[in-house]
């Protein structure tokens, strides 16, 4: 079940976007950005950072690309992802 699990967040989430504007937006205002598939909805982008990461949400954006789509994830204040 579990690895169930990590295969539908790969499906899901390609990985963090680490830019300076990235970088600086997660330390300040707590808010993370992932490039995700093309097929990805927010509510599965939500879901799959919260199976991720053990935080959940308060609110996902997503930004179409001409050649892939992002997604930015705001926490609540005090909440943090590890991003390596």
């Amino acid at each position: 079940m579990a690895k169930a699990k990590v295969e539908l967040n790969k499906k899901i989430l390609v990985g963090p976007r680490i830019t300076e504007k990235a970088v600086i937006g997660a330390d300040k205002a707590g808010v993370y950005v992932f490039n995700v598939t093309e097929s990805s909805t927010k509510q599965s982008i939500a879901a799959a950072i919260k199976e991720a990461y053990k935080v959940t949400p308060e609110k996902v954006r997503v930004v179409n690309m001409s050649n892939s789509k992002k997604a930015y994830i705001y926490l609540k204040k005090g909440d943090k992802i590890e991003v390596v």
